[in-house]
């Protein structure tokens, strides 16, 4: 089982009338992280009417800068300017303990 130890939590607010298809981007999000050797996990969450965002873990800084400069970050800038009211907000994260499926 890989660990991981770096992570990226990603808050995106949506524009009113477009959580619909932010929601239908993130669950194309999901099927490509799968195809992402150094994605560990990957979660879509919302936290209400227009506030979403993506956490994802890696093994290390190589994963997550790999996953940074991949076919889902350029997906989201590319849609950015029709889908979110705002920049989404990325922070870099340490892991410091994980529990993931064997």
């Amino acid at each position: 089982m890989a660990t991981t130890t770096k992570a990226l939590f990603v808050k995106l607010e949506v524009k009113p009338d477009k959580a619909d298809d932010l929601e239908a981007f993130l669950n194309q999000g999901a099927s490509m992280a799968n195809d992402e050797p150094d994605t560990v996990a990957w979660f879509a969450v919302r936290f209400g009417p227009t506030t979403f965002a993506i956490f994802d873990a890696f093994p290390d800084d190589s994963g997550r800068d790999a996953h940074l400069n991949g076919p889902i970050a350029a997906a989201l800038m590319e849609n950015a300017p029709d889908l979110l009211a705002e920049d989404p907000s990325i922070d870099k994260l340490d892991v410091l303990a994980d529990k993931l499926p064997g």
